[in-house]
């Protein structure tokens, strides 16, 4: 089965967010990727509110509720008691859980499970009692040691980080090389027991290697580049093209 596309709707939120206006609106744009056939919408709803605000997460699950009850609504965040009682107003299909600072621009590295198997092991558990799905970032470094604690937290799927991977274009052997050691990963989180998601910096260029290398790919969250390819194309246009890039037959 395809990878499923979820669009990160952070970056559309941050245009947004340079002026004192309401557009472009979030809740209009994830109205039109899911229209086009995006299979959910990610947010990441951090401390200082600078892309995503709070505000926008009733409205958007008000969305998925009643236009697209059969879409996914996905919120990442560090795991302070902030970000969980978001989680628990809001009630997504899927909790993804980063390890970052809150001053940083991005999520730039999956957890260190050793260091946090406690702290991920409480969390998972309220998550759980929620009623959630929950995916952990995680390095694709192929570390299985790292993968069997991500398992034993409770976790039902791994986020591979694809960071590194992304960042090599114009560099076709070095992303050949991250691409396989993705896949590695990915294998050995499948063996766990572990479903498998992706994401940092895909594009419609990249997403295709990574799926040939990384099967049963459950979903993909693509926000910056799916962005600046709407810029081009329009948001339609561009989901419909990322969709063709994770492997699905879309005329």
């Amino acid at each position: 089965m395809p990878a499923k596309l979820s669009v990160n709707l952070n970056a559309i939120a941050m245009l947004r967010n340079r002026r004192d206006l309401p557009w472009p609106s979030v809740v209009g744009i994830g109205k039109r990727a899911l229209e086009a056939g995006a299979h959910g919408l990610t947010v990441h709803p951090r401390p200082d509110q600078r892309h995503i605000r709070f505000s926008d997460l009733g409205p958007l699950r008000t969305l998925i509720d009643e236009m697209f009850p059969q879409a996914e609504f996905n919120m990442e965040g560090y795991p302070n008691a902030e970000f969980l009682g978001l989680v628990e107003r809001h009630r997504p299909e899927q909790v993804t859980l980063v390890p970052d600072d809150p001053a940083q621009a991005t999520s730039d590295h999956g957890w260190d499970f050793r260091a946090n198997h406690a702290l991920l092991t409480d969390v998972i558990t309220l998550l759980k009692d929620l009623g959630l799905r929950v995916s952990l970032f995680a390095d694709g470094d192929g570390d299985r040691e790292a993968l069997e604690i991500a398992r034993a937290t409770g976790a039902d799927r791994i986020e591979l980080y694809t960071g590194p991977y992304g960042g090599c274009f114009g560099a076709p052997d070095q992303a050949a090389a991250i691409a396989k050691e993705l896949g590695r990963t990915a294998e050995i989180a499948r063996e766990l027991g572990l479903g498998v998601n992706a994401g940092h910096d895909l594009t419609v260029e990249n997403l295709p290697l990574l799926v040939e290398h990384v099967s049963h790919l459950d979903e993909v969250s693509i926000g910056h580049g799916l962005t600046a390819d709407a810029l081009e194309y329009g948001m339609t246009e561009t989901v419909r093209r990322f969709r063709r890039a994770c492997g699905e037959l879309v005329a």
